[in-house]
């Protein structure tokens, strides 16, 4: 009998164990990508009015130059709290901005 008990609270921790482990790591996998996807809309975001004001014509957009147009604060990585390299740009084709993260 007792052994029995032991195996029965056994196999339900390891099969508690086998559905919170995955289910917990793709909610956090979730919270991080859509953590950067709100900060890329935010440079996104900037980028098109600083194109649109006139100021960045250039087919690519540095960090750098929308610190120095005062378009944007200093941006971190918003899982690891590191600022992003200023010579990180957003590539613009056929009206779709795409950002590049340099090391």
């Amino acid at each position: 009998m007792n052994t029995n008990k032991i195996t029965i609270v056994g196999s339900i921790i390891i099969i508690i164990l086998i559905i919170s482990i995955p289910t917990i790591y793709k909610v956090v996998m979730i919270h991080h990508n859509n953590l950067y996807r709100v900060v890329e809309e935010k440079i996104i975001e900037q980028a098109k009015k600083c194109r649109n004001d006139g100021v960045c014509l250039n087919e690519t957009i540095t960090l750098k130059e929308l610190y120095q147009n005062n378009y944007l604060d200093k941006v971190s990585d918003p899982v690891t709290k590191e600022y992003y390299n200023e010579e990180s740009y957003l590539k613009i084709e056929n009206d779709k901005y795409e950002f590049i993260v340099k090391e």
